[in-house]
Parts: C-alpha cells; sequence; structure tokens
C-alpha cells in the first residue's frame, strides 16, 4: 500500500490532516463504545454481549458496564495513547523503526523499581501508590541511563541507544530475578502479577490521576512535531533548519519518559504497543508528525482496548500477555525484512 494512501505523496494540506485525523478518530470512537459491550461467556459460550441499554440500565448490566468496564476502557485508552505517542517520539529522534519504550528499556527499569518497592514494603506502608511512584522513577531512571550511554562521544550512530537500552534491560531483568529470589511466596507472587501488565483493578480514580501529566507530555510532544520530522531526518539536517537538536530531543525523551512511567503506573509494563503503532500509521499516513503523532495516540488507544477487551474475554489475561503475543512476532517480522523497513524509514 501506497505510504500516500492518506496525507503521504505531497505537501500536507489541512484537507489532508483532517481526513487522517477524522479516520482514526472513528476507529477509536467504534471500539471505544462497542468494546465495553463485550465480555466472556458462560461455559460453554465465547462470549456474552451487553445491551446497548446497559448504558442508562441501573441494574446489573449497568453496574457491570460503568463499575468494572469502563473504568478498564478509559485506562486501557490512556494508556495505549501514551505508549504510541512515545514510541512514535523514540523512534523519530533514534531514526529507528525498532525504537520503543520496551526495547529502551524502559518498561524494564520501571518494572525493577515495583519489584523493589513491593520487595521492601513500601506497597505495604503506601499501596498500590507506591509501586505506581516507583515505577515512574525506574522509568525516568532508565531512561537517564540510556541517554547518558548513547551520548558518550559525538560520532556514535541512532542505533546506540537502542543497542544500550536491550543491555538496560537485560540488567535490569536480571537484577528483578535477583530480588525475586530473595523474596517470599506472596511477594513473588505480587511481583510476577504486577510485571505481567493488567488493567483488572483499575477505577476512575486512577485514570484521573494519569491523565494530567499523560495530556501535559503528549502536548509537549505535539508541539515539537515539527522538530521531530527534522530529527527523523538527522541532526545536521535539523540545524540545517534551525531546530536546536540538543535541546529538542532531551525534551522529547523527558516528555515520552513521562508518558512511559505515567502509563506504566497505572497498567504495569505493557509491551510493543509503542512498537506496532506508528511503524504500521508510517507507512499509512506517512511520515509527517503533525499527523503521524495524534493519529499514533488515537489507534494505540484503540489497539489497547482491543487488546484489553480480548484479554477479558479469554479468562481474564493480562493485556501485557496479549500485547507480547501480537508484538512478538510483528517486532521478528521487522528484523526479517530489515531492508525493506530501512527503505520505509528512509521515507521519512
Amino acid at each position: 500500500m501506497s505510504s500516500g494512501f492518506l496525507v503521504g505523496g505531497g505537501r500536507l494540506t489541512p484537507a489532508r490532516l483532517t481526513a487522517a485525523l477524522l479516520a482514526c478518530a472513528a476507529i477509536c470512537g467504534v471500539v471505544v463504545l462497542l468494546a465495553p459491550l463485550v465480555g466472556s461467556g458462560e461455559v460453554g459460550k465465547p462470549l456474552s454481549l451487553l445491551p446497548p441499554s446497559a448504558i442508562w440500565d441501573d441494574g446489573p448490566d449497568g453496574q457491570i458496564l460503568w463499575t468494572w468496564r469502563m473504568p478498564r476502557i478509559l485506562a486501557a485508552l490512556v494508556c495505549g495513547a501514551a505508549l504510541s505517542a512515545a514510541g512514535c517520539a523514540f523512534q523519530a529522534v533514534l531514526r529507528n523503526p525498532l525504537a520503543e519504550p520496551f526495547t529502551l528499556g524502559v518498561s524494564s527499569g520501571a518494572s525493577l523499581a515495583a519489584v523493589i518497592a513491593i520487595r521492601v514494603g513500601l506497597e505495604g506502608v503506601m499501596g498500590t501508590t507506591g509501586t505506581a511512584g516507583a515505577a515512574i522513577v525506574g522509568a525516568f531512571l532508565a531512561v537517564a541511563v540510556v541517554w547518558q550511554l548513547g551520548r558518550v562521544g559525538e560520532a556514535l550512530p541512532p542505533a546506540t541507544l537502542v543497542l544500550a537500552g536491550v543491555t538496560v534491560s537485560m540488567f535490569c531483568a536480571a537484577v528483578s530475578m535477583v530480588v525475586q529470589y530473595t523474596a517470599d511466596f506472596t511477594e513473588v507472587g505480587r511481583m510476577l502479577r504486577w510485571m505481567m501488565g493488567g488493567l483488572e483493578w483499575t477505577r476512575y480514580g486512577t485514570v484521573a490521576r494519569a491523565t494530567p501529566p499523560i495530556a501535559l507530555a503528549a502536548a509537549v510532544l505535539l508541539w515539537h512535531a515539527r522538530g521531530l520530522n527534522a530529527l527523523a531526518a538527522g541532526s545536521e539536517a535539523a540545524a540545517s533548519v534551525g531546530v536546536d537538536a540538543g535541546r529538542t530531543s532531551t525534551l522529547v525523551f523527558a516528555a515520552a519518559s513521562l508518558l512511559v512511567g505515567a502509563s506504566i503506573a497505572v497498567a504495569g509494563p505493557i509491551g510493543f504497543v509503542g512498537l506496532i503503532v506508528p511503524h504500521s500509521l508510517r507507512a499509512l499516513c506517512g511520515p509527517d508528525h503533525r499527523v503521524l503523532l495524534p493519529a499514533s495516540m488515537m489507534c494505540g488507544g484503540a489497539l489497547l482496548v482491543v487488546c484489553d477487551t480480548l484479554a477479558r474475554v479469554l479468562g481474564q489475561m493480562p493485556v501485557g500477555v496479549m500485547t507480547a503475543l501480537l508484538g512478538g512476532p510483528f517486532f521478528l517480522v521487522l528484523l526479517v525484512r530489515g531492508k525493506r523497513g530501512a527503505g520505509l524509514w528512509s521515507g521519512g
């Protein structure tokens, strides 16, 4: 399919921008409207559907919809948008279609911090807030380490940060296993459950607390959409059009880290959303981040809502497992078809 399907193949015009965003908004809206009505069925039935009347019903159907399903839908929408925006930003700065929070070690850093918080009893003192706060700190520390490793020397290729992220990810995973080895059975169970990523216990208050920092970070990325276009072409090209590559990269990394940390605080580590969505939309919408960023946010939210709905239908499977099952093969396809992927990226 041509990269000019929506907005490529020429100068970005208001009409093309509007068409792309309306298409993504329509997809997102349909998913959000239908997903709360779908759930797991009884024994022998693959699924059950709530009637549309559940929206205004005060009975059991309404309770299921508004008390249990809608908080999960909203959390999936917000976290999916955050992870997709972060992945889109990382890919632009690093000029690498394989860059995303999971491959950069951000998720592993957050997981390690959460595991340590559970092990030292912070969860028992502060509840889930303690674990969530530790996860945000871990995400920022992981990004800081990877960023500093990638800044050692001026002539390093963009892939350096991805390699540093893989290294940090493996190290954090090893330390997490050591921490689990020293924990008791109950603590290990809580650690493993959190590290799978899930939205089962999400409530409206959780979504309300996570939305402001995610909205702020997303606004920063959208404000720097033109700068991301320049960075995707390289630091020299960015400088030629008056973009301060160092300052813009730092701001983008900080905003993307906040997006990842806030989403992990809500849902735990969820991988591959930031890889699948921006890369796919780049082929459909073109490389202009004025379209790609908002489109990634809407479609990323819709994708995570769909994954969470499938997880609910398949017996309350953690949504992190579902995204890994989808993202793993997608990641391998990108690696196997590296030449084609490089051609697509160079078109940005």
